[in-house]
């Protein structure tokens, strides 16, 4: 199992979901930024290759177009990558002067890649010494719920990850699971029952019911 300070499981330097996500303390456009001390926020905590190219900066255009929605949410957004903090503040400014459009969150300077080998982000059938496009879910208790990966090659769809925190925060709030393809306001998965008994129950609960197993109810 791995723990907070822990940043490999059998060899493999990976977070586990359901887990607290490994802590650390780093170096970003904003200062000094330690993971714990924003428990009590939901987090998401994306990395990607470096500054100055082309998809990344796409990508963090979108995240800074979307990062009001995120705020509604409860959620800081962290970015991450293998580069120093200066080179984040020139690209920073570069994007505000050139795309007109301003970062509104940190960016951690990753250079020993202390944070990457924590989260797996170094994927050597990509690059050795580029962060690959990973997204990191921790919730407001610092728990990593989920975590997606990208390739080098290809960019981020943001309303998938704003889907997936709603997802999260709707299964925290009230018990339930989300369907394939769920969109906020659809109908929710009950749990599956656990006993003969509960199997039973839920038939006359007035849920939409495809079989004793799949049922559906509106929040």
């Amino acid at each position: 199992m791995c723990y907070e300070e822990e940043c490999e499981c059998d060899g493999v330097g990976f977070p586990i979901l359901g887990e607290p996500a490994p802590d650390f303390e780093a170096v970003t456009t904003h200062g000094k930024l330690k993971l714990s001390d924003l428990k009590g926020k939901w987090v998401v905590l994306f990395s990607h290759p470096a500054d100055f190219t082309p998809v990344c900066t796409t990508e963090f255009i979108a995240f800074s177009q979307a990062e009001a929605e995120f705020k509604a949410l409860n959620v800081q957004l962290i970015g991450l990558s293998i580069d120093s903090v200066h080179s984040h503040l020139a690209w920073v400014m570069n994007v505000k002067e050139k795309m007109g459009v301003e970062i509104p969150f940190p960016i951690i300077a990753d250079l020993d890649m202390n944070v990457a080998s924590k989260y797996g982000m170094i994927h050597p059938g990509q690059s050795s010494t580029a962060a690959v496009r990973a997204v990191f879910f921790i919730d407001d208790k610092g728990i990593l719920r989920a975590m997606i990966y990208y390739p080098l090659s290809n960019g981020r769809y943001i309303p998938e990850i704003i889907r997936l925190v709603k997802a999260l925060q709707t299964t925290d709030k009230a018990g339930v699971a989300t369907p394939a393809n769920w969109q906020p306001g659809e109908k929710v998965v009950v749990p599956a029952p656990a006993t003969m008994e509960d199997a039973k129950v839920r038939l006359s609960q007035g849920y939409e019911c495809k079989d004793w197993y799949l049922c559906f109810k509106n929040l």
